[in-house]
C-alpha cells in the first residue's frame, strides 16, 4: 500500500498468525497480509534473521522464540499471572476441568492463562484466545465492572448469538449486569456452548478496581452453588498477592479468625 511503513507491515504480517494458522507459507502470508509476494518473502527472511520468525523443515513459517522471550519478558500481564497462577493450579486440581483468567482488551476478553484436563468439557476459548463480553461469564465480570458508557458502546452494538441462551436482548443484558454486580458472579450456563457452563469473579487490585475475570468452564450440569464459593476464595487469594487488603465482610471465618490474632510479642 502506498504510503504504508515497513512496521505497519511487519504488523501485518505477524497478525497472520493465530491458533488455527501456527505455521503458513510465505505465499499465504502475502495473501493474508496484503502484501506482494517479494515484499512479504523480503520482510519475512528479516524476520527470520532476527529470530522474531522462524522457518520449519518444511519452509513453512513460525512464531520465532525470539519473539516469545521478547513478549514473555516485558508481558504486562506478567505480574497478575504471576500472583494467579499458584491458585489457578490448586482450583484446577479441584474442578478437574477447565480454570482461566481473563482482562479486558478492546472490546473482548483475552484469556492471558488457561489451565485444562483431557477428557474435560468443551471450551472454545485458548491462552490469548478472544470471546465477545456479553456472551462469556469472564466478559460479562468485566463488562459489569466497566464504565457506563463502554456497556453502552457494548450493549448497543451487535451481540453475536453462540447458543439459544446467549443474552442478545440490550434489556436483557442490562438487568444480567445489574445481577453481576449485586452477586459478585456470573453463572452462566449454555451461553457459549450447550453443554458446558461458565463461572466467573471478578479479581480487584489494590484500588479496589476489577482488573480480572477468574473463571471455571465445567459441564452444564454441575452445582454451580458449590463452584462459586471456591471461585472467591481463589480471587480474594490472588487479591492478597496484588496488595489488596480485604474487609472482614470478604472474608471466610477462617480469614476472619486469622486477621484476629494478635502477634506473638
Amino acid at each position: 500500500m502506498s504510503g504504508e511503513s515497513v512496521l505497519q507491515r511487519v504488523v501485518r504480517i505477524l497478525e497472520v498468525f493465530d491458533p488455527e494458522n501456527v505455521a503458513v507459507s510465505v505465499t499465504d502470508i502475502a495473501e493474508r497480509a496484503g502484501l506482494t509476494l517479494s515484499t512479504a518473502s523480503r520482510l519475512v527472511d528479516e524476520l527470520v534473521e532476527h529470530g522474531l520468525l522462524q522457518r520449519d523443515r518444511n519452509r513453512r513459517v513460525r512464531i520465532g522464540v525470539r519473539l516469545w522471550e521478547l513478549a514473555s519478558r516485558a508481558a504486562p500481564m506478567r505480574g497478575l499471572r504471576d500472583a494467579a497462577m499458584p491458585f489457578l493450579e490448586d482450583l484446577h486440581a479441584i474442578v478437574g476441568h477447565h480454570v482461566q483468567i481473563g482482562v479486558l482488551d478492546g472490546t473482548e476478553v483475552l484469556f492471558i492463562e488457561r489451565l485444562s484436563s483431557p477428557g474435560a468439557v468443551i471450551n472454545l476459548t485458548r491462552i490469548a484466545g478472544r470471546l465477545s463480553l456479553h456472551a462469556s461469564s469472564s466478559g460479562l465480570v468485566l463488562l459489569a465492572h466497566a464504565p457506563s458508557e463502554f456497556q453502552d458502546q457494548i450493549i448497543t452494538g451487535p451481540l453475536p448469538r453462540y447458543t439459544d441462551r446467549t443474552i442478545t436482548d440490550p434489556r436483557a443484558l442490562r438487568v444480567f449486569l445489574a445481577e453481576i454486580r449485586r452477586s459478585g458472579v456470573a453463572i452462566c450456563p449454555g451461553f457459549i456452548h450447550d453443554d458446558a457452563m461458565g463461572i466467573a469473579v471478578p479479581i480487584r487490585d489494590r484500588a479496589d478496581r476489577v482488573v480480572a475475570a477468574l473463571s471455571v468452564v465445567v459441564p452444564r450440569e454441575e452445582r454451580a452453588t458449590v463452584l462459586v464459593s471456591i471461585l472467591q476464595a481463589s480471587a480474594r487469594g490472588v487479591q492478597r498477592e496484588l496488595g489488596r487488603p480485604m474487609s472482614p465482610a470478604e472474608m471466610s471465618p477462617a480469614e476472619t479468625a486469622t486477621s484476629q490474632v494478635a502477634p506473638i510479642q
